[in-house]
């Protein structure tokens, strides 16, 4: 925007110097010259024209060539004063008006020439009979004649009509005369000649008087009187614009003299720039090149060079994290400076560049800012704080002594400096957090080893606790029906499904991915867990339910965040020694800016808040700093896996978890988990209800492992169905195709190698109405249209159990017996 009005104003410079130039040129003068030499030229023409008119009516003039040659150069004047005039119509008129008199001379002269000419002939021959008659022998003859020649040279003096009647009386006389026959024919010529003279004489001294009145000079004076004014005019105007066009030029001279000064003034600040530029590219090099240990001292030197350019006698660079200082040889630093000044700097007003510049200290009045400063002996003050939203860091200089900061140091340039020595307290920062982040990754890269090295042991273990728990059951179920006891059967359960619950914790920990997610109401998962809390919770610990939001749908998987407050309440219980309560609440916040909540940052944005407090003994700071390690635990019968499988699954959902705790006040864990904007409940699935017995049924059972096919055989035949077992797929698929309706469900069993899918939709292509169950030690992989797409029913945990197993073959059977598709046992 400056470029574009300096150009405008260059422009209108230049313009106004063009027609200053042109004006105060008066390039009139030489117009003006021109007119006034036609205008002579116009007058000394017309004054010759009358001397030949008289001189050739004098009969002086042998011809009318001279005449000729000065009425040409008379129109040609006339052409050039045309020519000359200006554009003023007043002064066009004047030439037309002697244009006018012109055309009327031209006619004037024509008809002198043609008249004078006769006029010329007849006094030639008048003066020639004259002279005969003058010397007859006659007295009379030669009276008459002498009188006829006074009266005719008197008519040639004076043409009035007294005149004019003597030379026709003096005609008469003469023609009355009595002469001899040879002088009769010079009295008839004399007589003729003299009539012609009596007539044409008259008239052409009447031409004569025309022109020589045409011949005014009242017209030439007045235009000349015209231009001459203008032309003093035009030579005032000039001068004047000479005068303006000095006094410009001395403006413009003073404009590039004010410009030289500036730009000297920019070419001193950009050598002063280009020398700042070089402490702080030099600074920065050492930067680089210094090692973590030697960056304090280079800060310090960087300090010292900074200051030394604006003539500080202190300077700092202040932040949360470090603070580095630098002071001239007997100037100390008062107790809490530059900490003060790091705190209050919010205080100060800032320039557009974000920097405060108080070449000055004045202190106002007790409660002043500027009174911090005073008090820090601080004369005048240069502060670069940090800008938007970095970390609370300043760059200060502090003038002591007499004297300001240096008023040509280009500030703002201070900014490169902050952020390079910024950079540098920096990267001490972050290469220490890298050594910390370095031990963690090694930390967790051991985890990881450990957490998959586990789930393999742990798929294999829930192999044998499968089996265990199968056989349990079929021991059990013909032990009830002879009527025989079943406790060490019932405690033999008991332990295999602890085992398994230490299986599933050891998988959940061990597994990566999300598993089948979807809207879910946390209120009503919490009461469904409710209820399993009532049966597992001691006698001496209460627990209540507090929901404070109406809104707390949350996009999770279901039995994994079951797990995580089953876990939270079975470790609140279990923190408690002595009788009391457990509190559950659910309540919903709104965060606006993202927000630390226990090793994470969340947010913004709304979350679904679950706290379990417990009024046990409570931790120190050392154990809270470890519970969510795998396999820490506090308890000799802990196995280490609890929390920190909570913590995971509510990472892995985009939550945190925040634990707070002391000794002797309890604890109180709160999981953060991010809300979903839907306001209407969801319906959780609930624990399969116990499902009544078979009635001989036939359901193929699909399962690679020989001696398991033969115990998930003999669950089903406990259960009051008939199993049909096959260890291969081909022979599976040839047996459902070979007879469509024999059989009555599926059931097929995790194959290694992925291929329990693929299985699943070979047996769907051949019995499309078949209900087909998969068992399956993980569905956190599988898709609901992936698993619709393979025709499977219904989903059950593997290792199988009898109660699960039941009442997805019952629900199976009954969801075909309801399509049309049932076969009753055929």
């Amino acid at each position: 925007m400056k470029v574009t009005h300096a150009a405008a104003g260059v422009l209108c410079l230049l313009a106004l110097l063009t027609w200053l130039l042109w004006t105060g040129l008066n390039m009139n003068s030489v117009r003006f010259d021109r007119e006034i030499k036609a205008l002579a030229d116009f007058t000394k023409f017309e004054r010759g024209i009358s001397r030949e008119v008289l001189t050739a009516r004098a009969g002086l003039s042998r011809n009318y060539d001279g005449l000729v040659r000065l009425a040409d150069a008379y129109d040609d004047a006339l052409v050039r004063l045309r020519e000359a005039a200006g554009p003023d119509s007043e002064e066009r008129a004047a030439v037309e008006v002697l244009a006018a008199r012109v055309r009327r001379h031209q006619e004037l002269i024509e008809q002198f020439k043609t008249k004078n000419a006769l006029l010329q002939n007849s006094f030639a021959y008048f003066g020639l009979f004259g002279a005969r008659l003058a010397a007859s022998d006659d007295k009379a003859v030669v009276l008459a004649a002498s009188a006829l020649a006074a009266a005719m040279l008197h008519l040639t003096l004076d043409t009035s009509a007294a005149a004019a009647r003597e030379v026709e009386a003096k005609l008469d006389g003469l023609s009355r005369l009595q002469s001899s026959p040879g002088e009769a024919d010079s009295i008839r010529a004399i007589l003729g000649h003299g009539g012609m003279l009596h007539d044409v004489l008259p008239g052409v001294d009447a031409i004569l008087k025309s022109l020589i009145a045409e011949a005014s000079n009242r017209e030439q004076d007045a235009l000349l009187a015209s231009i001459t004014k203008r032309q003093l005019d035009a030579r005032a105007l000039a001068r004047r614009n000479r005068l303006l066009l000095y006094a410009t030029s001395l403006l413009l001279l003073a404009g590039l003299v004010h410009f030289g000064v500036q730009l000297r003034a920019g070419a001193m600040a950009l050598r002063r720039r280009a020398a700042f530029e070089h402490v702080i590219a030099s600074v920065s090099t050492r930067f680089i090149n210094s090692r973590p240990d030697d960056i304090a001292g280079h800060v310090e030197s960087a300090l010292q060079q900074l200051a030394e350019c604006i003539g500080a006698d202190r300077a700092y660079f202040v932040s949360t994290a470090k603070s580095c200082r630098w002071a001239r040889a007997g100037v100390d630093f008062p107790q809490g400076w530059p900490d003060l000044a790091l705190k209050s700097v919010s205080r100060f007003d800032r320039d557009e560049n974000g920097i405060i510049c108080i070449p000055r200290v004045r202190p106002v009045h007790g409660q002043g800012t500027m009174n911090l400063l005073a008090d820090a002996g601080v004369r005048a003050w240069l502060c670069i704080p940090a800008l938007g939203g970095a970390r609370a860091a300043i760059l200060g200089f502090d003038v002591v002594r007499a004297g300001d900061l240096i008023p040509w140091a280009d500030f703002p340039l201070f900014r490169m400096a902050f952020d390079a020595i910024a950079n540098a307290v920096n990267r001490v920062r972050l290469e220490q957090e890298q050594e910390r982040l370095q031990v963690k990754l090694q930390q967790a890269r051991r985890m990881e080893t450990i957490g998959t090295f586990a789930s393999g042991i742990a798929h294999n273990f829930n192999n044998i606790v499968g089996a265990i728990l199968g056989y349990t059951e079929i021991a059990d179920a013909r032990l009830r029906s002879s009527g025989g006891r079943a406790d060490s059967l019932a405690e033999i359960r008991r332990a295999g499904e602890r085992a398994r619950e230490l299986v599933d914790q050891i998988l959940t920990f061990g597994r990566r991915g999300e598993g089948r997610r979807e809207r879910l109401c946390v209120s009503a998962l919490v009461a469904e867990t409710t209820a399993l809390l009532a049966a597992s919770l001691p006698s001496h610990v209460k627990f209540v339910v507090s929901v404070k939001t109406q809104t707390s749908t949350v996009w999770a998987e279901p039995a994994q965040l079951q797990q995580v407050i089953l876990n939270l309440c079975n470790n609140a219980a279990q923190a408690m020694n002595e009788p009391g309560l457990i509190e559950l609440c659910i309540e919903a916040r709104e965060i606006a800016q993202p927000m630390r909540v226990g090793r994470g940052e969340i947010g913004p944005g709304r979350f679904v808040i679950v706290s379990v407090s417990d009024p046990g003994a409570g931790m120190d700071e050392a154990t809270v700093e470890r519970i969510f390690e795998p396999f820490f635990t506090t308890r000799p019968d802990g196995n280490g896996l609890g929390l920190a499988t909570v913590r995971e699954i509510v990472e892995d959902h985009g939550g945190a978890v925040e634990v707070q705790s002391a000794i002797g006040s309890g604890t109180r864990f709160d999981v953060w988990l991010p809300s979903v904007r839907f306001n209407e409940p969801m319906l959780v699935q609930h624990a399969p209800e116990l499902a009544l017995r078979g009635a001989g049924e036939t359901v193929l059972v699909l399962e690679a492992d020989r001696r398991r096919l033969l115990r998930h055989e003999e669950i089903l035949a406990a259960l009051g169905y008939e199993p049909v077992g096959f260890t291969k797929s081909s022979d599976a698929v040839a047996a459902c195709r070979a007879a469509r309706a024999r059989f009555d469900a599926a059931l097929v069993c995790h194959l290694p190698g992925g291929a329990t899918l693929d299985l699943a939709a070979a047996l769907h292509d051949a019995v499309p109405t078949l209900p087909i169950i998969l068992a399956a030690p993980s569905t956190a992989d599988l898709g609901a249209l992936l698993l619709a797409d393979s025709g499977i029913t219904e989903l059950v945990h593997y290792p199988l159990m009898s109660g699960e197993l039941a009442g997805a073959v019952s629900r199976c059977l009954a969801a075909s017996f309801a399509s049309g598709s049932y076969s009753y046992g055929l």
